[in-house]
Parts: structure tokens; C-alpha cells; sequence
């Protein structure tokens, strides 16, 4: 099984627009990234993501361009939520899936995953980037790849 985690894409500013949708520039690296994604030939059985607007938006734009039918909104993917639900909920999964959020719970769920302290921060995550987990032989979950939108040129959309 592989998890793919997406810190949500640069949003406006609350102060621009208090229901905070994506930026052009969020809106710009969510496609290049799901574009690159969907060169790579990613297939996934569905993508979650917050009840948020910025991380419904990028989810869609991920979601689109990847060809996934099930999109699904989850209030236990917010900044705060306890990341014990999710990693419960991963275990039972078993088809690959993309979760869309936010930090601190992204941060608090790969420190979960990975280190079993979600008080540990093995990731630096990035507005629109993409973390790439998979569970090696014995069921532990491993790093197997990062991408951010900085790492694409413009050429590659």
C-alpha cells in the first residue's frame, strides 16, 4: 500500500479572502504537480482531504488530473485533529490512497507513521509538495519519495 500526503497548496491570505481558496501561484503548483504525478503513471483508489476550501481545491485539481473518482471530505484531516484516527484508519486501508490537509496534523501523522512519536517531525512539508510512503515487508511505513512544486521547472507541466 502507498500513502501519498499533500500539504495543501499555497492559499490567499485570510485578510484577501476570509474563506482562504487557493493563490494563482497554489492554484499553478497544484497543477504542476498533478500534471507531473500523472506523467508518472500514479493511479490511486481515492483522495480525502479537509473539509478546508484550499485543500478541497487542491485535492480536485489532484484528484482531476490522476483520473480518481472517489473525492472525499473528512473533518479528521484538520490542522488540529488528533492524527490516531488517521493512522488507524490507514492500517485498514488497502488500496492506495492521497490525504490533502494541513500542518500540524500532517507533521503529527508522518511522525506517527514513521517514527511512532507523533511529537517528531520527520518531514518538512511544503505548501502543494507530496510525500510519498509505502509499508516495506514487515508492515512499517518508510519514506519512499518527496516532490514540491519548486523541484518542477515550468517546462514540465
Amino acid at each position: 500500500m502507498a500513502l501519498y500526503i499533500v500539504q495543501h497548496a499555497e492559499a490567499k491570505r485570510e485578510e484577501e479572502d476570509p474563506s482562504r481558496p487557493l493563490s494563482p501561484k497554489g492554484k499553478r503548483d497544484a497543477e504542476k504537480i498533478a500534471s507531473y504525478l500523472g506523467r508518472l503513471g500514479l493511479r490511486l483508489d481515492k483522495v480525502v482531504h479537509s473539509q478546508k476550501l484550499r485543500a478541497k481545491q487542491t485535492a480536485e485539481i489532484l484528484a482531476s488530473r490522476l483520473g480518481v473518482r472517489e473525492v472525499v471530505e473528512d473533518v479528521n484531516l484538520s490542522p488540529n485533529a488528533d492524527p490516531k484516527i488517521w493512522e488507524d484508519r490507514i492500517s485498514k486501508e488497502t488500496g492506495d490512497i492521497m490525504v490533502v490537509g494541513h500542518l500540524p496534523h500532517l507533521a503529527r501523522l508522518t511522525g506517527r507513521l514513521l517514527c511512532n512519536d507523533e511529537n517528531r517531525s520527520p518531514i518538512a512539508f511544503q505548501m502543494g509538495g507530496v510525500v510519498c510512503l509505502e509499508k516495506d515487508e514487515s508492515g512499517r511505513w518508510v519514506l519512499k519519495w518527496m516532490l514540491i512544486p519548486q523541484l518542477l521547472t515550468t517546462t514540465e507541466r
